[in-house]
């Protein structure tokens, strides 16, 4: 050991006493990361070769200078790499390592300024230049500066774990100040080199003390944030550390009680429930692979919630749980009849399908489109085929729906993802066999987050849906049990792939009468119920879910009849559910379901006349469903009578009409007659998203020098229609009895009235031929007639498309006659029936002269029968 030690030296404290200030070269120790003060000990590592070299030297007199190095860096520094101002010190004590370093406890004695250097091998020495504290005036400035350090400094102190509390009473046995600066600066461990090394050279002690204040005061700050920092993360880790204890003790006491351990009974049971799911192989073990997963995890886990509700939607998804049986046709034909007026083809393809599905019930469902204007019963046809079949009933609205995840769930690493609509209506109907219905599916949208028209192809096509891959779940579900069913209005914004998929079947707008039937045996008895205006005493028997027929006329076996509803109690579910016919229902109806008679008397009644008259003179719809609000307004004006004390039955009349919904909103028979009764004026068909409607074209002549105007908002394909009928005008001028030059002298304008409605499309050319004919001939065309069809350059009229909505629009509108195009016959015949058609004439045509021929009177007695009409049906308004 004793060779361990190269010397024990005390220090000659007072050797350089007296001694002029500029002193002998003295050797130059460059160290790293380091600033030695004055009157401060600090062990020193030495392990360079030149600095093991320089200890090694040193005889009798152990002073060195001890200097921080600009760049720690730099292995071999030079004279230019060291600062200029160092510490005087003298080495006490050197201890030899095991690595042939040296460990060299050293005291600083006072500053230094480096001068000369005088030699650089095998170590540096140099000049120097003594460089004592300005010594400051004792002043309560000063004073209050001092105590303000030494303050600042137990303060960080006591607050550091690093720093031992005897640094605290050996600064407040400090009186010099500037020795006090020095012990302070020296002793903190946050102050960077360069900090000390600008306190090192720093000789006023003044300057000194404000500049360490100010390294106290920011110290202080961070220490104050990070003992805030820190007992706010130790307030939560004795939270949670408390919630683990309470829990463990809950779980000790349920223990003792013989209730088990809550979180095992819940896994057992998700384990019991993924056993008797019925799921695929596959999805068995994942599901049991995230049960066991979630076995081990502790409650208070971010991720315990996730994985939980994620078993849970794979234990409860109908994996194997089917609805439908045996299907009965002839059950399902009394389904449909009982729900639904007409729609005779509808029911037809549906039981077709209900026929294929009983021969062959692993058959894969096809997916049906109803296309159809609104209120024209399309959502309550579903829940008549869900009925029929005997499976659960479930809807989604997919109008203004944007979000792809909205049809296949979001990912499990979102937070708060869930599965698409498709899975959780599945879950909800706790079958995988319903019928699902897709409404307003040519409402989707489309933006950054999807296209859920997209996703909807896998779902939507029967080759594909039966390993159908919800985000969420990430596990195929089969879905080909399921019969999708879809709504729209129109087809046009149906993306091509997805119309490709689907089976379109069309539902067209009612006729008055057939209006008048369904508000009769339907809609009349339903709000009378929901208005709370029944007869006092009523009951009924059967079901106790059906709406019953009270509130119409005296209750026959047509009105009781018609007042069945489905066994869920929800007739039409927003759309007109309807009965096929008097008959039909009659036989359809066990007699245990009929409706027993009212006991007492109808509060109101509604003649079949007064149905008639709200349906034609304040409604102009295809379906029922505007026509069921003023049904229903008229049944709260009631409501308000009863509760005003007027308790005597009432009797709907034309006069109460007028009363409660004011008068004729819609007068289309009086208007057609009053507007041709000048030439020029023609009425046409057009088919609109909501079904058909009449439309009016004008034409009027004014001098000029043989213009043509278009106006009313119209299309390219209008624009080229009037051009393509003016111009079969001038070339069958001679053969229309007009003069060649008839347009030479004059301007034609056509206007197609309602200007702010966008119209296009080709079916008003024969139309267009026919108002300017009429006004160049000086001819009004016919009272109560419209017509359609596309016009040729050669008079040639061709077909057109939407023939039924418009042909019952023009019935509707109290048409007696109607022009259509000859190739449109086999569409007649098979789309409407015969009491449809009853009281309007259908006139076929070939060219535009047979529509003329109908069109235009062509003696002056026709003209004189033609006005006759138009003035009774004036008159009779």
């Amino acid at each position: 050991m004793p060779n361990d030690f190269l010397s024990v030296i005390q220090p000659n404290a007072g050797h350089d006493q007296g001694k002029p200030t500029s002193q002998r070269a003295l050797p130059v120790l460059p160290v790293r990361e380091t600033v030695l003060f004055p009157h401060a000990v600090m062990p020193l590592t030495v392990g360079r070769e030149s600095s093991i070299q320089l200890i090694q030297s040193l005889g009798d007199e152990r002073t060195i200078l001890v200097v921080a190095q600009r760049d720690a860096r730099q292995d071999m520094p030079d004279a230019a790499d060291l600062h200029q101002t160092g510490t005087i010190a003298t080495i006490h004590k050197v201890v030899k390592m095991p690595n042939q370093s040296l460990f060299v406890f050293t005291e600083g004695m006072e500053r230094a300024r480096l001068g000369e250097f005088e030699q650089s091998t095998p170590f540096l020495t140099a000049t120097y230049e003594r460089w004592p504290d300005t010594d400051a005036a004792q002043s309560p400035e000063l004073e209050a500066l001092q105590r303000n350090v030494v303050s600042q400094f137990q303060q960080i102190v006591t607050a550091s774990p690093t720093l031992s509390d005897d640094l605290q009473t050996i600064a407040l046995n400090i009186d010099e100040p500037g020795r006090l600066a020095d012990f302070v600066a020296s002793s903190l461990p946050f102050l960077t080199t360069a900090d000390k090394q600008e306190l090192l050279e720093t000789p006023d002690i003044t300057a000194r003390l404000e500049r360490l204040n100010r390294h106290l005061v920011k110290e202080l700050e961070v220490q104050q944030l990070r003992s805030k920092i820190q007992n706010e993360v130790q307030d939560a880790v004795q939270q949670s550390q408390r919630e683990y204890y309470l829990r463990e003790q809950m779980k000790a006491i349920s223990k003792e009680l013989g209730e088990g351990d809550e979180g095992n009974k819940d896994v057992e049971e998700l384990r019991a429930k993924i056993e008797a799911a019925g799921m695929p192989e596959e999805t068995k073990k994942e599901a049991l692979k995230e049960l066991n997963r979630l076995q081990r995890m502790n409650p208070a886990q971010p991720d315990y919630g996730m994985t939980r509700n994620y078993v849970e939607w794979l234990a409860v998804l109908p994996w194997a749980k089917s609805s439908g049986g045996e299907v009965d046709i002839r059950k399902a034909e009394e389904c449909l009849n009982e729900d639904h007026y007409g729609l005779q083809k509808v029911k037809d393809r549906i039981l077709d399908y209900l026929s294929v599905r009983r021969l062959k019930p692993d058959m894969k469902g096809p997916i049906l489109c109803f296309v159809g204007p609104p209120g024209v019963g399309k959502t309550s046809l579903g829940k008549s085929i869900a009925r029929a079949l005997g499976r659960k009933f479930a809807r989604i609205s997919l109008g203004g729906m944007h979000d792809e995840a909205e049809i296949r769930g979001h990912r499990r690493t979102y937070i708060g993802a869930m599965p698409g609509q498709i899975v959780q209506n599945l879950k909800r109907v706790e079958t995988n066999d319903p019928v699902f219905m897709l409404d307003e599916i040519d409402k989707l949208g489309r933006d950054f987050r999807g296209d859920p028209a997209a996703a909807l192809l896998e779902t939507l096509d029967p080759a594909q849906n039966g390993t159908f891959r919800d985000n969420y779940l990430d596990q195929p579900f089969d879905l080909s049990k399921v019969l999708f069913i879809c709504t729209a209005n129109q087809l046009d914004p149906i993306p091509a792939p997805l119309l490709d998929r689907m089976e379109i079947i069309e539902l067209t707008g009612y006729t008055e009468e057939e209006k008048v039937n369904i508000a009769e045996r339907y809609l009349v008895p339903r709000q009378v119920k929901e208005n709370g205006i029944e007869p006092e005493g009523f009951k009924g028997e059967g079901t106790g879910n059906r709406e019953q027929a009270t509130g119409t006329q005296p209750v026959t076996t047509d009105t009781a009849t018609a007042a069945v509803s489905d066994d869920r109690g929800d007739l039409l579910s927003g759309d007109a559910a309807i009965s096929h016919s008097t008959a039909e229902a009659t036989a359809a109806v066990p007699e245990s379901n009929k409706p027993e008679v009212p006991l007492g008397e109808p509060r109101i009644v509604f003649p079949r006349e007064s149905l008639g008259i709200i349906a034609r003179h304040y409604t102009r719809e295809a379906g029922v469903r505007k026509l069921e609000q003023l049904v229903g307004t008229v049944c709260r004006k009631q409501a308000r009578r009863i509760a005003e004390g007027k308790t005597e039955p009432l009797t709907v009349t034309d006069e109460v009409i007028h009363q409660f919904l004011g008068g004729y909103k819609v007068r289309v028979d009086t208007e057609i007659a009053e507007r041709t009764k000048r030439s020029g004026v023609a009425v046409g068909l057009a088919w609109t998203p909501v079904g058909g409607d009449v439309l009016f074209i004008e034409a009027n002549r004014m001098k000029g020098k043989g213009n043509f105007q278009i106006t009313g908002q119209i299309g390219d394909v209008m624009k080229e229609s009037m051009q393509a009928a003016l111009t079969w005008v001038r070339s069958n001028a001679n053969s229309l009895g007009l003069d060649e030059d008839v347009l030479k002298d004059i301007d034609l304008h056509l206007h197609v009235p309602a200007g702010a409605i966008p119209k296009d499309g080709p079916s008003a050319g024969v139309t267009m031929a026919t108002a300017i004919v009429s006004l160049l001939t000086n001819r009004a065309v016919r009272p109560l007639l419209a017509m359609t069809g596309e016009i040729t350059l050669s008079g040639n009229v061709l077909p057109v498309g939407g023939i039924k909505e418009k042909f019952l629009a023009a019935k509707r509108a109290g048409v007696r006659d109607v022009i259509l195009p000859i190739d449109v016959k086999p569409n007649v015949e098979e789309d409407l029936t015969a009491d449809q058609t009853e009281g309007v004439t259908i006139h076929y045509a070939t060219r535009i002269e047979d529509v003329l021929a109908v069109a235009l009177p062509h003696t002056l007695r026709e003209e004189q029968q033609a006005e006759q009409v138009r003035e009774e049906l004036l008159t009779a308004a």
